[in-house]
């Protein structure tokens, strides 16, 4: 069973609807959910939010926190989250804004991933340095690692 059919069984168990907010993986995510049949009883809706412009006006990021702590950040990954779980028909949204190549700064550099994962009961947010795979690599590895943590958020819920 793929990720994606596991998230749907349990999704669909316990009656839970998804969302994503994606950067840097550009909807990867919500392709391979809505990949599966069926997946329309559990998923609801899919940002793309590309541009810093995108996700301000799409999931309500703020302005300050994108000056503050730039694109790349967890800060922004949270906001990203409980954007699209308000901003949706979903319990639980993930999110993903990362630099999936080729480049990068010292700072914040190519393979470096920041998740958002919104719940009703908060948000939690991680960073994963998956290093200089390569670009098609990085935003697979992302795409698997928001399918796993969305499999655990409704597992515990």
């Amino acid at each position: 069973m793929t990720r994606a059919e596991t998230l749907l069984a349990a999704a669909r168990a316990k009656g839970l609807w998804i969302a994503t907010a994606e950067s840097c993986t550009g909807g990867l995510v919500a392709a391979a959910i809505t990949d599966v049949p069926g997946s329309s009883s559990i998923f609801d809706r899919g940002f793309v939010t590309y541009t810093n412009a995108a996700k301000v006006e799409m999931l309500g990021v703020a302005v300050t926190t994108l000056d503050r702590h730039g694109a790349v950040s967890e800060e922004v990954a949270a906001e990203m989250a409980e954007g699209a779980r308000t901003r949706s028909g979903a319990q639980i949204a993930v999110s993903i804004t990362g630099i999936a190549g080729p480049g990068g700064s010292e700072h914040k550099p190519e393979g470096r991933v920041c998740f958002g994962l919104a719940t009703e009961q908060g948000v939690k947010t991680e960073l994963l340095d998956f290093g200089p795979l390569g670009r098609a690599q990085v935003r697979i590895a992302a795409r698997d690692h928001a399918l796993d943590l969305l499999i655990r958020a409704v597992e515990a819920a």
